[in-house]
């Protein structure tokens, strides 16, 4: 098993400046430190939790919260849950993963027991009812996603409407004119998931804006529901040219529904959407779409808020940040003539 020796030789650094950048106690220049995170990784080590906690007064554990809802497709939400704990563990953190449905009691109680060092937030919602509790703990928190109200808080989140604009925007180069939009249930909304308007609003404007037609419906979350209101989508659209799914639970199925209609993409019908490349990799999916980033989300906000926890003069004031959308061509929508 490696030892800090190992790492310090490896590095190139003392003993000393590597417990310096794992424990936050003194500034050390940033590339010496990604060069320590560097080879931290390369040879697996394991900083011994106990007698850092001791050392630094830390616990060396980040709080993870999230709810897992019945009515909604669990694989989404957990697309973010494996590169926040890979981001944590690459920085010597373990995870508590909450998932009490009493959120803003589960903080207060994780928090004021000191059994973590800092919380990231999922499952963000407009009036989230966590973020009082979150600003009330001595802990710093993250959140993936974007509510009403960031004060004192910071967030990270795709740039939703930069997505839309971007999906619509490379439709009309097509020359599509027609659009069906599948959103997340109406459900989501209800609970105040702001990336289905961030994400439809603007699609909707944008084909205004360029002479396209964008009907927008909420799709649905579980099977058969899915499939059924996708037929039903699709047979009031017959002319629609192009289809945007905005949906993980409608995307995941949708080869499948695609098939037994005889439509053959993108001859017959062109689709684009929103997901990550692992999510495109578990579920064959061979749409264009726009990278939901689920990781590059997870990596920055386990950065951000460890910066916080040990340097929180240099961290800066709160803000949000947006992961710029990128979109990749799978070559899924075809170019209409005229």
């Amino acid at each position: 098993m490696p030892t800090i020796g190992d790492v310090a030789r490896r590095a190139g650094v003392s003993r000393s400046t590597v417990s310096y950048a794992l424990s936050g106690k003194r500034t050390i220049s940033r590339e010496t430190r990604d060069r320590i995170d560097r080879v931290i990784a390369e040879l697996g080590f394991t900083p011994n939790a106990g007698a850092r906690a001791l050392a630094t007064s830390q616990t060396m554990v980040l709080g993870l919260l999230l709810q897992f809802h019945a009515d909604e497709f669990a694989p989404a939400m957990l697309q973010y849950v494996l590169p926040v704990s890979e981001a944590a563990r690459r920085l010597g953190y373990d995870i508590l993963m909450v998932t009490d449905a009493n959120g803003a009691g589960a903080i207060r109680r994780i928090g004021d027991s000191e059994m973590v060092d800092g919380i990231v937030l999922l499952d963000v919602t407009h009036d989230d009812p966590r973020l009082d509790s979150l600003r009330s703990v001595r802990q710093p928190a993250v959140l993936i996603g974007l509510p009403g109200d960031t004060r004192d808080l910071d967030a990270i989140d795709l740039d939703f409407s930069a997505a839309a604009r971007q999906i619509v925007e490379h439709l009309a180069a097509n020359g599509h004119r027609e659009v069906v939009l599948i959103s997340p249930p109406h459900h989501v909304v209800e609970r105040g998931g702001s990336y289905v308007w961030r994400f439809r609003d603007p699609a909707v404007e944008r084909g205004r804006e360029l002479g396209i037609r964008v009907h927008a419906y909420y799709g649905e979350s579980r099977p058969p529901a899915v499939q059924t209101s996708v037929h039903r989508i699709l047979d009031a659209h017959p002319s629609a040219t192009a289809l945007v799914v905005h949906n993980d639970a409608t995307i995941a199925a949708l080869p499948a529904v695609l098939r037994d209609r005889g439509i053959v993409v993108p001859r017959d019908l062109s689709v684009v959407s929103l997901y990550s490349r692992d999510f495109a990799e578990e579920f064959s999916l061979p749409y264009t779409a726009v990278e939901s980033a689920a990781d590059t989300l997870g990596r920055r906000a386990v950065d951000l808020l460890v910066h916080r926890i040990l340097d929180p003069a240099k961290a800066g004031p709160h803000a949000v940040q947006f992961v710029e959308p990128v979109l990749r061509d799978r070559g899924s929508v075809r170019t209409l003539q005229g």
